[in-house]
Order: structure tokens, then sequence, then C-alpha cells
């Protein structure tokens, strides 16, 4: 059994998509609580504190935590809290270059072992003018996001290009993944419904 510690949509069906068919257990974690010294390694913390929560109620199963964090200028940036966030992120990322981190942890839960991972992605955001900001602010779909932004939404129009694995932009790295499991002994191809 393959469970996704998340309630994330694009990650449910990147994974559906690929050949798994997860049972989704919303770990409930308040990602407010975590810190740590760099973007990648707080969202490898909140990856396994979300793995974690969700194999505290299970007696076996791989569960499979992530999280993104979009990392600009050495800072990270979640989701924004409202549509006035998302308007200033989106002036402030506008013609940059940031990292979408995404933190990845798999645990055996019948061995009780884990195996985790950071996938780095580079994103090369455009130049949407303030009406296009505006307009993709209210559409509410960067509120939901991780950096404020996606690439197979309506944000994938003020997106110039990526440098890395575009699954990590959707929220999981499934050659990441694959690795996971391998290093837990186990093969990805055995889960293929």
């Amino acid at each position: 059994m393959i469970v996704l510690a998340s309630a994330s949509p694009a990650r449910l069906a990147l994974l559906r998509s690929a050949g798994l068919d997860p049972k989704v257990i919303v770990s409930g974690v308040d990602e407010d609580a975590y810190s740590a010294h760099s973007p990648a390694a707080l969202s490898l913390v909140l990856a396994k504190a979300k793995a974690a929560a969700v194999t505290s109620g299970l007696d076996e199963g791989l569960v499979i935590g992530c999280d993104s964090i979009l990392e600009l200028d050495g800072r990270p940036y979640g989701k924004p809290a409202d549509q006035d966030e998302a308007v200033e992120r989106w002036r402030l990322m506008r013609g940059r270059t940031g990292r979408l981190v995404t933190g990845h942890c798999v645990v055996d839960v019948a061995a009780g072992r884990q195996a985790a991972e950071v996938a780095t992605t580079v994103i090369r955001f455009g130049q949407p003018t303030d009406e296009e900001i505006a307009a993709y602010a209210a559409t509410g779909e960067p509120l939901a996001l991780a950096g404020a932004f996606s690439i197979e939404g309506r944000g994938g129009w003020f997106v110039d290009s990526i440098e890395g694995d575009h699954g990590n932009v959707l929220g999981i790295s499934l050659p990441l993944v694959r690795r996971l499991f391998e290093e837990l002994g186990y093969a990805v191809t055995s889960f293929w419904r």
C-alpha cells in the first residue's frame, strides 16, 4: 500500500498518471511550527514531519511525505496568505530566477525505516504586467501553491523556463521517489496498477 501524506491534487494526479494508486491521508502538520537554516532544509524537515504524522496511525505501507518551498534570494516562500500577498510575491518574482525545493520522505511503516532527500528545480519567471499579475491573483490559484505559482495551470503563462525535473515543480519528483523506494528495498514497478 502506498500512502500520500498530502492534500495536493497535483501530487496525486502525477502519481496516478505514473501508475500508482495511493491512498491519501492528509498529515495536518502545522507548517508554521517548524524552522530550519535554509529553505531546502525546511522543506525536508516538513516532509519528514508530514510522513511521520501519517505513519503514526498505520501498521504497514510506504508513506510519501513532501513539502515544496520557493527559494528566492535565500529566503523561503510558501503559499501566500491572501490575494494581496500573491500580487506582491509576483511583483518580487517577475523577471527573476528562483529555486523550487521539495523535500521528499518515504517511510516503510512496517520496517520502521525512512529515506529522504530534497529535489531542486530552477525557475525562470517571465515579465507579467501588473494587470496580468492582478488577474492571476484574482483567480485564487496562487493561494494554494508554494511560491504562488504553477506550471500546469494559469501560472504557466508567466514561467519562461525551468531547469530540472518538471514533476518537482508539481510537488513530487518521480525519479527521486523511485530512488528513495530503491533505498528502502522496493521497486516502484511492483506498485504499478
